[in-house]
C-alpha cells in the first residue's frame, strides 16, 4: 500500500493582487495546497482566482488542491499563514497612513487564526509592516519565532536589481541588503554589499549610489505613482512565498524579515527588518551584520520611528 504524504496547507488571508499572484507561485512550486481567503464581499474574488489557477493545473504540471473561501474553518491547520488583507496605499499616502483601517483588520484576522491554526508559521504583509506585525503577534499570542514579516525580501530585491542594472552585471551576483523599517527610513546597507566579492563601493561612485538608496526607499512609492490604482503585486508575492518555502522546506536560507528583537542591535521587544535564518523553527535566529556609524545612526533613526508607531497602536 503507497504511503501518501499530507501536502502542506498555505492560507492567503486577502484574495487581491497579491493573494492571487502568492496562489499562483505556490501552485507552480509545488509548496502544497492552497486557501484563499477574502471578506464575504469579495468571496467570489477568492473563489474566481482559485478556479483560474485550477484550470491551469494541467499546463504548468501542479497537482496542488486551490480552493477560495470567507470561512476561516476553512484555514483550519494550515501550516503557513501569508496575510495581506488590509486597504493599500493611494498616491500621496505613506505606509504609516493606513494604520488605523489595517490595525481593526489585523485584529480580526489575528483572532481567527489564533482560533484556527494555532501552530502556523505566520508571514504579514500588511501595511505598515513593522507595526502590523508587531499587533499580529500581540493578538494571536504565538511564540515571536512563528510570526514575521516580509519587507526585507523585498526591499533587498529592489536594491540589488537597481545595483546590478547600474553595473550591467547579473543580479545573482549582487549581494547588498536592506534593514530597519519598511517605509522611508529603511536602511540600505552598502558598507557590506558587492558584486562577486568586490565591495560594491569600489564599482559605483558615491553619487550613483546616494541615488540608488534614495530610489530604494522610494521604491514602493515609485510603482504606487506609475500604476495610479494600487500597489506593487509581484514581487511582493514572491518575497513572500520565498520566506514560506525556506520554512516548508526546512532550507534556513538568510533572508532579511521583519523579526522580534531581544537585544540584537541594540533594539527589544519590537519587530524590525533584520537578516534572519528561516527554517522549520520560523525564524531561527537573527543575523548582525557589521555597520558603519552612519549606518547604526540610520537604523536608530529607523527603530525609533517604528518603536513610535507601535507605541500608538490600541491593542
Amino acid at each position: 500500500m503507497p504511503h501518501f504524504h499530507k501536502r502542506p496547507k498555505i492560507a492567503l488571508v486577502g484574495a487581491g493582487q497579491i493573494g492571487g499572484i502568492m496562489a499562483l507561485l505556490c501552485a507552480q512550486k509545488q509548496l502544497g495546497d492552497i486557501v484563499l481567503l477574502d471578506i464575504p464581499r469579495m468571496e467570489g474574488q477568492a473563489k474566481g482566482k482559485a478556479l483560474d489557477i485550477s484550470e491551469g493545473r494541467a499546463i504548468d504540471g501542479y497537482d496542488a488542491e486551490i480552493i477560495g473561501t470567507s470561512n476561516y474553518d476553512d484555514v483550519a491547520g494550515a501550516d503557513v499563514v501569508i496575510v495581506t488583507a488590509g486597504v493599500p496605499r493611494k498616491p500621496g499616502m505613506s505606509r504609516d497612513d493606513l494604520i488605523g483601517i489595517n490595525l481593526s483588520i489585523v485584529k480580526d484576522v489575528g483572532s481567527n487564526l489564533k482560533r484556527v491554526c494555532p501552530d502556523a508559521f505566520v508571514i504579514v504583509i500588511t501595511n505598515p509592516l513593522d507595526a502590523m506585525v508587531y499587533a499580529m503577534q500581540q493578538v494571536t499570542g504565538f511564540p515571536t519565532n512563528k510570526v514575521c514579516g516580509m519587507a526585507g525580501v523585498l526591499d533587498s530585491a529592489r536594491l540589488r536589481y537597481f545595483l546590478a542594472d547600474a553595473l550591467d552585471v547579473s543580479v545573482a551576483n549582487v549581494q547588498a541588503l536592506t534593514l530597519g523599517g519598511h517605509g522611508d527610513t529603511m536602511v540600505p546597507v552598502l558598507s557590506s554589499a558587492a558584486v562577486g566579492g568586490v565591495p560594491i563601493t569600489e564599482l559605483i561612485d558615491s553619487d550613483t549610489l546616494d541615488a540608488i538608496m534614495k530610489r530604494t526607499r522610494k521604491a514602493g512609492g515609485e510603482i504606487v505613482g506609475l500604476l495610479g490604482n494600487g500597489s506593487a503585486f509581484f514581487s511582493p508575492a514572491a518575497a513572500a512565498v520565498q520566506m514560506a518555502a525556506s520554512y516548508l522546506h526546512d532550507d534556513k536560507a538568510v533572508l532579511p524579515a521583519a523579526a522580534h528583537l531581544n537585544g540584537e542591535y541594540g533594539y527589544n521587544g519590537f519587530y524590525l527588518g533584520v537578516p534572519t535564518v528561516i527554517g522549520a523553527g520560523g525564524i531561527e535566529k537573527v543575523l548582525e551584520v557589521p555597520l558603519n556609524a552612519g549606518e547604526k545612526d540610520a537604523l536608530d533613526t529607523s527603530a525609533a520611528a517604528v518603536q513610535k508607531l507601535v507605541g500608538s497602536l490600541d491593542i
